[in-house]
């Protein structure tokens, strides 16, 4: 008799029900039953607000926005780095029914008015300053050609000039802008929303065309925010270092609306990602909590003021948005003492998290793996080729469907289409494997897979290698075109500090530890990567600096 092959399809249990709650009741519910604990931090600023206070200023914003004009799908905009006014126009915008827009800081003016037209925002609320951006002449000079900007408010302006045009508003000149809206009128209207319209757009970090702007509803995100808090076991008393920024999923739902859910605190070390402030508010704060890209915990790790001493207040985390080396998982839990640090998976299209370890799983499980399958969410991997379902352990895309997959990306069905197949499926475009003790392995994205002489190499294996010899700190592996072989690999190495290794040294250290044929052939000594905001590493941008230097024909 011919054995039965198992396949790599799970679903997750379904015993605590999905609720049909929208973010207005979330935070109301958090008021009465949290309502004088600390709802957010924000050091750079010096604001500390309880669930109380926070109520009262999204009570507030909510009503400014009516007063503008704001009606329930109109779409809203915050182009903002981490603050207390994010978080408060996450919810004043849901609690109207209408769509908040997330628009990355690090956006430059066209980026700006490709978001702005293609959404439809008509108020604007920003920082007026990012590094070395005139955020505020950019959103100007994009109001002058997109009419369907009207309003445009500044989170720091304090007084007006010439330079500002008429329909600009402070903050402050917001929050108390007329409004017919009076304290029932609001509650009716927060009443009848319904949790299932949309609700937020994200736009994707495009690596061709333009970004697509994945659309979620609000019971997308509160349901995935409540799993999430339940399976890293939050409660009142946790406080969550966030560094990760809010207009990804990673801040304003993995984060924000995670921790309210269950009444923890939310603390904004600074408005973005800065090692030495993030080491500082973890001591000082206190924090139980710290979430991070795999980046960043090695930029706290190997900072000349990190003081293992100092973070003797975690208990859990979240290593997560990119591949996880497991080496560096295990220095954080030795190191930063988050003996509960946890893995996961997740896209802004599946609101985001499908996927996620507990603290109590073993650290080899932790480390090596993304975790298992949420509640009410179903996983399979497939062949790219054909869509069959792979056998279990073998590599395939992976495939989410449940509620948490996204409404659709904003004004493009095809691409919709494309992403979402008929039985809504949700194609992630990564390749996983599904263990027998159900937690699943990220091994690369398909278009990162490299095909060397007919041989299948997966970068994260390689990446995995290095990460253990002591002299590396970070290790990215890629392929370039080649002639000969169709692919090489080439790898940009970071070297902890006061440590040396060169191209020769490191090949002679991989050469019997790895198949020769995956010994990278261009390899690079950086001290940083190209990457995004969110602190996502571009690969496809090392790509192109290789083919250009050695000039490779793609």
């Amino acid at each position: 008799m011919k054995a039965i092959t198992k396949l790599s399809y799970v679903k997750g249990d379904d015993t605590c029900a999905l609720v049909k709650l929208t973010m207005g009741q979330l935070l109301d519910n958090a008021k009465q039953k949290f309502g004088s604990n600390t709802a957010v931090v924000s050091v750079l600023q010096n604001h500390k607000l309880n669930f109380i206070e926070l109520h009262a200023l999204v009570i507030k914003a909510s009503q400014s926005l009516l007063g503008l004009g704001i009606k329930s799908g109109d779409r809203v905009g915050i182009w903002s780095t981490n603050r207390t006014e994010w978080i408060v126009m996450q919810f004043a915008v849901a609690r109207i029914g209408a769509i908040l827009v997330h628009i990355n800081p690090a956006y430059k003016e066209s980026e700006l008015e490709y978001t702005i037209n293609h959404s439809g925002c008509k108020v604007l609320f920003l920082t007026p300053k990012f590094r070395s951006y005139d955020c505020l002449s950019f959103a100007i000079s994009v109001q002058k050609r997109q009419p369907c900007l009207e309003q445009i408010i500044d989170f720091d302006l304090i007084q007006k000039t010439s330079f500002h045009p008429p329909n600009l508003l402070s903050w402050n000149e917001f929050l108390n802008y007329p409004t017919q809206a009076n304290d029932k009128y609001l509650d009716e209207l927060a009443q009848s929303i319904d949790a299932k319209s949309a609700a937020s757009i994200q736009y994707t970090s495009g690596t061709t065309g333009q970004p697509k702007g994945a659309t979620l509803s609000q019971y997308n995100m509160v349901n995935n925010a409540i799993q999430i808090g339940i399976r890293f076991g939050f409660t009142p008393a946790d406080i969550i270092c966030l560094p990760v920024p809010m207009f990804h999923c990673f801040g304003s739902v993995v984060g924000v609306i995670a921790a309210f859910a269950h009444g923890s605190s939310v603390v904004f070390p600074t408005e973005s990602f800065d090692v030495e402030q993030s080491i500082k508010a973890i001591e000082f704060e206190q924090c139980t909590v710290f979430y991070g890209v795999p980046m960043m915990y090695i930029a706290i790790l190997n900072h000349p003021s990190f003081d293992s001493n100092k973070m003797k207040s975690l208990r859990t985390g979240l290593m997560g948005a990119a591949p996880c080396p497991s080496e560096v998982f295990k220095a954080a839990i030795e190191k930063m003492h988050i003996v509960g640090l946890c893995s996961s998976y997740g896209m802004t299209e599946t609101s985001p998290m499908s996927l996620q370890c507990i603290p109590t799983q073993t650290m080899e499980q932790r480390s090596n793996t993304v975790g298992i399958v949420h509640p009410h969410i179903e996983i399979k991997i497939i062949d790219p080729l054909d869509g069959t379902t792979v056998a279990l352990g073998k590599p395939g895309e992976l495939c989410v469907r449940g509620y948490s997959v996204m409404l659709g990306y904003w004004k493009n069905p095809e691409a919709t289409k494309e992403a979402i197949d008929e039985e809504g499926w949700m194609h992630s475009g990564d390749l996983a494997q599904m263990r027998e003790d159900g937690c699943i392995c990220i091994v690369g994205r398909i278009k990162d897979m490299v095909i060397r002489a007919g041989e299948n190499i997966y970068p994260r294996e390689i990446e995995e290698f290095l990460h253990q010899l002591p002299e590396i700190a970070d290790a990215q592996v890629f392929g370039v075109p080649d002639s000969l072989y169709g692919e090489q690999l080439a790898a940009w190495i970071k070297l902890r500090p006061g440590h040396t290794l060169d191209e020769e040294s490191l090949r002679l250290r991989c050469k019997g530890n790895i198949a020769s044929y995956k010994i990278p052939q261009y390899i690079r000594f950086v001290d940083d990567y190209p990457s995004t905001a969110s602190g996502k590493v571009q690969k496809f941008k090392m790509r192109e600096i290789v083919i250009n230097e050695f000039q490779l024909n793609p």
